[in-house]
């Protein structure tokens, strides 16, 4: 027992010390993972705007807001892709807002209480309480101001989620919109043009330039001679880093390997369908079969007009005999079997007119009246029409629809498949004349059909679809090649394995930055951006599943933050410099103190004028069949080079020597040209002012740290 216990002590000794080893080397790595806080994890925060962080919590309940939003309008929930773009389009509302209220509130520029108020309570086209028709007064469409009043003391009484809802559909963009306008009216009103900016400019457009020059241009020298270096690169860059910033960023190249169906997949989905075919024909239970051989497409029990059949084959489909079966044919990712059921006359438009008991607010879809108050209401009014009350009047008191209760419930005439569903049966296989109530998804219509026209053959056609999808084979095999040219260790690997067979690689041309979900063609490439930020350069990826494709990557270029290197700026720099180094072997060859008679002999030109019409002024773009080049409009009014030729001028597109032969004036403008231009004027500075927020964007210390948590 001694021995034990002895050997239990000197053992939790070691297992203390371990312990404490493993927390001293957890603490040291959360650290410096964590940015120096001993306890702390994954940031609470996605970014911060000059200091002031955005939190996580808040970030993400304004992207589920957005996409609640957006599924509200299109009916389903937004995946994928749209996810990320919900991320995308949040973020930068939340770094403008953070950006600008920091602007504004230094200006004392706000959005006060009073201000929201007034604009709930009026007409004003922003006023968001207009959107809703239960706060309009329903003969003169516009705001009832007591219905209006309440709602705003309600949700003055909002708390929790009630109320950030009201703040992010009502509030915030209010205040947004309010307060915008509000700085850009001290903008244009800051707009000012000096009396002596004015008198400069207006004495500048009135003198013209009459000069003679010799143009060398850059092409006297073969490009290929002039060769420019990743050192001469590196030197511009440095001397123009504005113009060469590159953000972080990585450049990688693909093979894709595709997931399609082949050529057996198809084969293997028509060949099934065509042993359906002749029992198709024979069975009596149209519904039920359709549903047993699990259809891609639901069997629908409405006929159909000629115009919206499948437009490939509409004759062939119109033509069946009843209990026909037409296929398999193609019909955009299915294969499809065509049984006619039965054939039908169907007016081509109908003219009818209802009143709508609206159980919903269209606009957002809140409840506005109990499905069983909606129901009595609408057949009491439907026996009151029978029994001899006025449609029109009854439309005009009851009916929810904005749009025709002004017209009494007329619809005008509509063709088939205009309307929801329901409605639209009732009107197309009704007789004119029939009256009743229909439930939609918007509530209950009583319909009054007043007539119908241009009567055509409508089809009943039952279908039965197979989608023409890979196999497990296909996917398996593509998946397994993708699997081996991830196994290359290396680029020079992975391009011998494509040459081998017959692929392809995919250089990626656009810079790839942190927060990106599409890389080029490729779709929902998240996973694939993660990765590229957490390899290293030459790294081979595992194959990622992207869309209809396996995609192995090669991480061909890590670009960090600052100046562009040699490789990536040459694009951008390489003429201007080959052009520098030519203007110099130019002018070594036309020598010391050149006149345009040296200049013109040494490369066998021709002495030129330009500017006798008038055309060259101090503020003018370009001369007359030589183009943009501004440091010849610059020397053509230096009265020094009036009686002396000018030194060699490197131009854009060449070396230049200019002599003046004389500067003199035009007509004087009229007052009239005169105001004019000063309105152009201020005009043309208010108008730079339209790209504030993106100067203060760039103003402002921003630090995106989505990347580490979606």
């Amino acid at each position: 027992m001694q021995i034990i216990q002895s050997i239990r002590e000197k053992g939790a000794a070691i297992v203390i010390v371990v312990i404490a080893l493993s927390l001293i080397g957890f603490i040291l790595m959360d650290a410096k993972q964590g940015g120096g806080s001993l306890f702390g994890s994954l940031s609470n925060n996605v970014g911060k705007v000059n200091g002031e962080t955005i939190d996580l919590i808040d970030f993400n309940k304004k992207v589920k807001e957005a996409e609640d939003m957006q599924a509200q309008r299109s009916g389903q929930r937004p995946t994928g892709t749209q996810t990320y773009q919900s991320r995308d389009q949040v973020w930068n509302q939340l770094v403008a807002e953070k950006v600008f209220f920091n602007e504004a509130k230094k200006l004392g520029v706000e959005f006060t209480a009073k201000e929201l108020s007034y604009i709930l309570l009026s007409n004003d086209a922003s006023n968001p309480f207009l959107q809703e028709q239960s706060l309009k007064d329903s003969i003169t469409g516009k705001l009832d101001v007591k219905k209006a009043q309440t709602a705003l003391n309600n949700i003055k009484k909002f708390k929790g989620e009630q109320k950030d809802q009201v703040n992010s559909q009502i509030v915030d963009p209010l205040k947004l919109n309010n307060t915008v306008a509000k700085y850009s009216a001290l903008l244009n009103a800051s707009a000012y043009y000096p009396s002596w900016m004015e008198k400069k400019e207006t004495a500048e457009n009135s003198a013209f330039s009459s000069i003679s020059f010799v143009t060398v241009p850059f092409s006297e020298i073969s490009d290929s001679t002039v060769k420019v270096t990743d050192e001469e690169i590196n030197s511009y860059t440095s001397k123009h880093k504005e113009q060469f910033k590159q953000e972080e960023g990585r450049n990688i190249s693909y093979v894709s390997f595709s997931q399609l169906p082949s050529k057996e997949d198809s084969a293997t989905v028509y060949n099934g369908l065509q042993e359906l075919k002749n029992s198709f024909q024979a069975d009596t239970n149209t519904i039920a079969f359709v549903a047993r051989n699990t259809s891609t497409i639901d069997f629908n029990d409405d006929y159909t007009v000629k115009s919206k059949l499948n437009q490939a084959n509409t004759d062939t489909l119109s033509k069946l005999a009843i209990g026909n079966v037409f296929g398999p044919y193609v019909d955009k990712t299915n294969f499809v079997l065509a049984k006619m059921i039965a054939t039908k006359q169907l007016p081509d438009s109908v003219n009818a007119r209802h009143i709508l008991i609206g159980t919903n607010e269209p606009s957002t879809g809140n409840p506005t009246m109990p499905d069983s108050t909606a129901k009595k209401l609408a057949d009491s009014v439907y026996n009151a029409i029978l029994a001899g009350a006025d449609f029109t009047l009854m439309a005009l008191k009851y009916s929810t629809d904005q749009g025709s209760k002004i017209k009494g419930g007329d619809l005008g005439t509509f063709a088939y498949g205009t309307m929801v569903p329901e409605f639209n049966e009732f009107c197309f296989t009704k007789s004119s004349g029939s009256k009743g109530v229909v439930k939609t998804q918007f509530g209950y219509h009583i319909i009054d059909l007043i007539s119908q026209k241009d009567f055509k053959t409508a089809y009943k056609i039952a279908y039965v679809g197979k989608e023409i999808s890979a196999s497990d084979v296909t996917v398996n095999k593509s998946s397994l090649e993708a699997t081996k040219a991830s196994a290359e260790k290396n680029k020079e690997g992975l391009e011998k394995f494509i040459a081998k067979n017959g692929l392809s690689l995919t250089s990626v041309p656009n810079l790839i930055k942190e927060n990106d979900y599409q890389i080029g063609a490729l779709q929902d490439a998240r996973g694939l951006v993660r990765w590229a930020f957490e390899a290293k350069k030459g790294n081979i990826s595992e194959p990622f599943s992207i869309g209809d494709q396996f995609i192995v990557a090669v991480l061909d270029k890590i670009n960090d933050k600052g100046v562009q290197d040699a490789t990536a700026a040459r694009p951008g720099c390489e003429a201007i410099i080959r052009n520098n180094k030519k203007a110099e072997l130019i002018k070594k060859k036309i020598g010391s103190n050149p006149t345009l008679e040296s200049t013109a002999s040494a490369y066998g030109k021709t002495v030129q004028s330009a500017g006798a019409d008038s055309t060259i002024t101090f503020n003018s773009q370009i001369i007359n069949g030589v183009g943009m080049e501004s440091k010849l409009i610059g020397a053509s009014f230096n009265k020094e080079y009036q009686t002396k030729a000018s030194p060699l001028i490197d131009g854009t597109t060449g070396v230049f020597i200019v002599k003046v032969n004389y500067i003199q004036n035009k007509t004087a403008e009229t007052s009239e040209a005169i105001a004019q231009r000063v309105t152009s004027k201020i005009s043309s500075i208010r108008s730079q002012t339209n790209g504030w927020y993106e100067g203060l964007r760039k103003q402002a210390d921003i630090v995106d740290e989505r990347s580490k948590h979606f």
